[in-house]
């Protein structure tokens, strides 16, 4: 099996692997006074402070989390009160979820929110919460956080990042964002699933938990936290990836798709180097992850947050692709994909294209901009 899907989850790196083994032999409870418990209490302390250095916060701005899904649903509910919420139309479910009756802003055919709707609505009304991905997990398409957060400051609204997908591929700083809360997750980065995080600017770090308990994470997010997943999670922060090399191997493979009928999404703009949204015309996308799957091939129809459920992708939905939308598939180099993988993915796309695609006469008129 050649796994192509690190959008969903990147495969462990050994440095977590590490860490969390050495975490699981020390027994004390971090919020516990005895020398086990203090013991404990350094370990998970060490693994706040890698963190907070890594994405350019202060140590007490770190609130560790289930994972991004807490985390995105922890800002929403603590940043949102009394302010309109406002989501981009490609948000993850974490968000979408946490906002059900959120202002949904549109987006272009690359996914990029639009901006001048977004200064309407800041300026139409009272202070708002603005939540926006800095790469989506579907396409990798990359928002203009900067100029957001600009918007935000200009109206007195507040901003919260779902940097989930670009953490670990990207540059990420909740400072150079200019945000006031980041979402993080570890299996995201090559670290345990179960752990995650949301950083908080020093003006938000005082916000009501979502999960009321004994008091950790300094009031708010209650439950011991899991200390060896969370030393996974920080011993994956700051490791880098070749991302030219995962960019040069994605566009091979997006070049060969191509010549086989297939359109790339979200191609036209900054994006993330690992990630490809390719449609097949005609092709459903759940019987392409099917048949990819049975040739060895891993790879995703979207979001992999569904109960395993193959659903028209909301993303491309909003992008204009229509019908399109629901005949795409994910494909997610991971930190330690291989040569004989891209070669296994090219020959396994070309048996799968030759047989499902249509005739040419029958093909859909594709979106111009898509």
């Amino acid at each position: 099996m050649h796994y192509l899907d690190a959008n969903a989850s990147e495969p462990l790196r050994h440095e977590a692997k590490a860490a969390m083994a050495a975490a699981w032999e020390v027994t004390g409870n971090p919020s516990s006074v005895h020398a086990a418990g203090r013991t404990a209490r350094r370990l998970l302390e060490d693994a706040r402070e890698r963190i907070a250095a890594t994405f350019c916060v202060r140590d007490h701005d770190v609130v560790f989390t289930s994972g991004g899904t807490e985390a995105d649903a922890l800002a929403v509910r603590a940043l949102g009160v009394g302010r309109r919420i406002m989501i981009g139309a490609t948000e993850h479910d974490a968000v979408r979820a946490a906002a059900p009756d959120a202002a949904v802003l549109p987006v272009d055919r690359q996914g990029v929110a639009d901006l001048d709707v977004l200064r309407d609505w800041l300026a139409a009304g009272p202070p708002a919460l603005v939540c926006l991905m800095l790469a989506n997990n579907e396409t990798g398409t990359i928002q203009p956080i900067a100029e957001v957060s600009a918007l935000c400051r200009a109206h007195g609204a507040l901003l919260h990042v779902d940097a989930v997908q670009a953490a670990g591929r990207i540059q990420v700083s909740l400072a150079a964002l200019g945000c006031q809360s980041l979402a993080l997750s570890a299996h995201k980065l090559g670290g345990p699933a179960g752990a995650g995080a949301l950083l908080l600017a020093p003006d938000r770090s005082d916000i009501a938990p979502l999960i009321a308990g004994g008091g950790q994470e300094r009031g708010r997010r209650g439950g011991t936290q899991a200390l060896p997943a969370i030393a996974g999670f920080a011993a994956v922060c700051g490791l880098s990836t070749d991302q030219a090399r995962l960019a040069g191997l994605r566009d091979r493979i997006e070049a060969a798709a191509v010549r086989l009928g297939a359109i790339v999404c979200g191609g036209g703009g900054p994006r993330l180097a690992n990630t490809s949204s390719l449609v097949l015309p005609g092709a459903r996308a759940d019987a392409q992850v099917i048949a990819l799957d049975l040739d060895g091939i891993a790879v995703s129809a979207g979001a992999a947050c569904s109960s395993g459920k193959v659903q028209t992708s909301h993303v491309l939905t909003a992008m204009g692709l229509g019908v399109l939308a629901g005949q795409a598939i994910r494909v997610s180099l991971p930190w330690n994909v291989t040569e004989a993988a891209i070669e296994a993915f090219e020959a396994a796309y070309a048996r799968m294209a030759a047989r499902m695609r249509p005739a040419r006469t029958e093909l859909p008129v594709v979106p111009a901009a898509a």
